[in-house]
């Protein structure tokens, strides 16, 4: 499926990783590099580039196992998301970049942590929407520390299997709460917003590869709640918070300068998830949980604070900024506010 565009879209082989990019902007303009989160794709950013101020060039690549990014190319869930910040790295260096500014949403605010850790020369400032922990996401304990050693109950082994099999089949309807559209609607901004672009932005979503190796990505048996755990493949169980091996690892180098921006209501990216399975298990919802000794609901939030508190203890500046009546895609939702925080934190750096 070629996905649609209204900015300028290439082809771009890394060495590592080859797959559409989307720009707008001056060639010579600073570089703001977009990235997008899970069940996304570069098209979601199209509106919040070509809304940059002036001077600035912006970049969206479509991430591994999503999109066009090329189908073959498998992320190795045994590194984290290391794969997809070490891709972001590359693709600087394939367009003679030395440096920039990043943004992520969601699962890419997650990879910029590890970007920040690993490639912090890269890294001009971060602007963080909704991102995930820097713990992971799900089975996690209030510490950091994953639930369990083996990731039971996190990454794939935390997927709605419907979902999996609606997404998969590509179906464009709404007839069962686990359609694509419907997910959307309900959880990934605040109902009862929709998207002007909202078949473009469908059209996005129905591109994530879901190979064995892709989305959501291998189990494995476990012996703990819910007895499976997360594999070795797939974004999503690079998110698993027994792969995060130095989640405060971004706050131990140079410190540029970050904004984290998230919308009030979001019911993703939450200290109560609905897609934490430990969320899930103390509402009732998900039978046989452990309780919350053993599988709290990861407080997210609290969790992403205390790594910021950190990092500013360190030396690194951080703005914070809450959007209200907003769910978790504030620069789809809530345009205006966000390039308010957004531009000014840019423009200012």
């Amino acid at each position: 499926m070629s996905l649609p565009v209204i900015t300028e879209a290439r082809r771009i082989d890394s060495g590592r990783l080859e797959t559409r990019v989307l720009s707008h902007g001056p060639e010579d303009g600073v570089p703001v590099v977009f990235v997008h989160g899970n069940l996304s794709a570069a098209t979601w950013f199209e509106e919040t580039m070509m809304r940059l101020p002036d001077g600035f060039r912006a970049i969206a690549p479509d991430l591994r196992a999503y999109g066009e990014a090329d189908p073959e190319a498998k992320v190795d869930a045994t590194r984290g998301l290391k794969d997809l910040s070490d891709d972001l790295a590359a693709l600087l260096a394939a367009l003679d970049i030395e440096a920039a500014h990043f943004v992520g949403h969601s699962l890419g605010g997650a990879v910029l942590w590890q970007l920040l850790a690993d490639h912090s020369g890269r890294v001009l400032s971060l602007t963080q929407v909704c991102p995930g922990s820097p713990f992971g996401f799900g089975g996690c304990l209030p510490d950091g520390g994953a639930a369990y050693p083996d990731g039971a109950g996190t990454g794939a082994s935390a997927v709605n299997p419907e979902f999996a099999k609606m997404l998969a089949s590509g179906d464009r309807g709404g007839e069962t709460p686990f359609h694509t559209r419907n997910i959307l609607n309900a959880f990934v901004w605040k109902p009862p917003f929709v998207p002007e672009r909202m078949e473009d932005i469908l059209d996005a979503a129905l591109a994530q590869h879901t190979d064995e190796q892709d989305y959501p990505g291998d189990v494995k048996p476990s012996d703990n709640w819910p007895t499976v755990a997360a594999g070795d493949w797939g974004p999503i169980n690079g998110m698993a918070p027994h792969r995060i091996d130095d989640p405060l690892g971004f706050t131990k180098g140079p410190t540029p300068p970050i904004c984290w921006i998230r919308g009030s209501d979001d019911a993703i990216v939450a200290d109560n998830s609905g897609f934490d399975l430990g969320a899930l298990g103390a509402a009732g919802a998900v039978p046989g949980w452990p309780g919350a000794e053993v599988f709290p609901p990861q407080p997210m939030i609290a969790q992403t604070e205390r790594a910021l508190s950190a990092y500013e203890a360190a030396g690194g500046t951080v703005q914070r900024h809450v959007i209200e009546d907003c769910g978790h895609s504030p620069y789809l939702e809530k345009p205006g506010a966000f390039d308010t925080a957004f531009h000014a934190f840019l423009t200012n750096i």
